[in-house]
């Protein structure tokens, strides 16, 4: 079952804070939507662990089949507030 709350780009980034420690590599103000995340700084255990918090406060399910898919900010975000990611 979809969320009906919206993540924003600073709700993942905290996600992934809390899951992956805080990256020096995200960039404060910049536009991170399309940046790829080991460009970011978070690695694919980072990735798993914010699936399983983006399912406990979204109710978005994230199956881990699907994690390898997601390589940027934006495709969780599309992924999170309802639309398919590319």
């Amino acid at each position: 079952m979809q969320s009906t709350i919206t993540m924003t780009i600073d709700d993942l980034h905290r996600i992934l804070a809390d899951c992956g420690g805080a990256s020096e590599d995200w960039p404060r103000g910049a536009d991170v939507h399309d940046r790829r995340f080991e460009e970011l700084g978070y690695d694919s255990l980072a990735l798993m662990e914010a699936a399983v918090r983006i399912e406990k406060e979204y109710g978005t399910p994230v199956p881990d089949e699907l994690i390898p898919t997601l390589s940027t900010p934006r495709d969780v975000l599309d992924l999170v507030n309802g639309a398919r990611p590319a």
